[in-house]
């Protein structure tokens, strides 16, 4: 039996449905494919809910974490923390599966081998087709530097505690995962005789001006730094202060409906250090709604002449970088808690809720 993980946030339901199909239609059904909502809108939400209901292998496992990060490691250890079968595969929501995927996967696997498979890319126009896989026009194929599509021994992933959790928004989590099986002295090999796998055309999902979902403007430069020194350090095992793949509790996420105690500050350089490098660490047993704003007299004159004399003047960050530190820590402190982050780039205002 092979485990399947798809994970998903405010997917085209199209493409989703196409995948599943791909997946009801394989040749051997000796597999189960858990897929993790990690924090879809409502709307995406419910309709997934309703498509799923027409496949009789999948576990859908909802994630009331809208308003966070995206945190496609922790998504992933969730489905791996409840795994009982041998073998654990990665997979990604927009793939299209040959009949015989599975058939081929069984084939394959091996109790000490990781395997990582090429990928065929369609096109706009030729993922719009539905139509038999043989018959799809590829438009480039997947190089051994895409690490993505994996089969795993799920005792050799769960050796070392999963996906790195570190890794937030888009990027690197996957080949961070073959550094650290190798760093332990696995074998990973890259499987390029066949395509069995075909990637579906979609539109990138790019944070607009007007969103206000979280978002860092270099964490995927952060993500590659931190990947490059995981393979220099030849370190195998993480997620070694925080537990890994843990379910968020829904009640707790409910609190933040009701924070207990409101903090508003500016952008005022010494207001957010103290904050985020004193004060929120202190904060226990609350729900806390933190708001920044841009501080009125971020330009004043006299101020700005104060700093030219060279006498003591007010610092201020960018609300960019407000937004950026405020993640960090996060990411490193705080990312297994409730949490909820609206930024409103447009207006210069953050809000954060979060539970303690």
């Amino acid at each position: 039996m092979i485990t399947l993980v798809l994970t998903y946030r405010n997917r085209d339901l199209r493409i989703v449905k196409k995948c599943l199909d791909s997946l009801n239609q394989q040749s051997l059904h000796l597999f189960h494919v858990v897929l993790v909502d990690y924090g879809s809108e409502a709307v995406f939400a419910n309709n997934l809910k309703e498509l799923v209901k027409g496949y009789d292998f999948i576990q859908l496992i909802s994630c009331p974490v809208e308003g966070q990060l995206w945190n496609k490691s922790r998504a992933i250890n969730i489905a791996l923390q409840q795994c009982n079968s041998p073998y654990f595969f990665v997979a990604d929501i927009d793939m299209l599966f040959r009949k015989d995927f599975i058939a081929q996967l069984s084939q394959l696997k091996s109790p000490d081998e990781v395997i990582y498979f090429k990928v065929g890319f369609l096109s706009k126009k030729e993922s719009a087709k539905v139509c038999v896989f043989e018959t799809y026009k590829v438009k480039h194929y997947s190089t051994e530097e895409a690490t993505g599509m994996t089969l795993y021994p799920t005792d050799i992933l769960k050796r070392i505690n999963g996906y790195d959790e570190f890794y937030h928004g888009w990027g690197a989590e996957d080949t961070d995962v073959h550094v650290r099986l190798i760093n332990s002295g696995f074998k990973v090999r890259f499987y390029e005789l066949e395509v069995l796998m075909l990637h579906q055309w979609h539109q990138k999902a790019y944070r607009t001006k007007n969103s206000m979902a979280p978002f860092h403007n270099s964490l995927e430069k952060i993500n590659q730094c931190y990947l490059k020194q995981t393979r220099n350090l030849g370190i195998s095992k993480v997620n070694n202060n925080f537990g890994w793949g843990i379910s968020p509790e829904e009640n707790s996420y409910k609190t933040l409906a009701i924070p207990t105690h409101f903090f508003t500050l500016t952008n005022e350089k010494d207001e957010i250090d103290a904050f985020l490098k004193g004060s929120l660490f202190n904060s226990k047993d609350m729900v806390l709604q933190f708001t920044v704003t841009e501080s009125p007299f971020q330009k004043n004159f006299r101020n700005y002449i104060r700093k030219l004399i060279g006498k003591k003047f007010f610092e201020y960050y960018q609300i960019d970088e407000v937004n950026n530190e405020l993640l960090e820590t996060l990411i490193v402190n705080f990312r297994n808690h409730p949490y909820q982050y609206v930024y409103e780039q447009d207006k210069g205002i953050i809000v954060l809720k979060i539970k303690f």
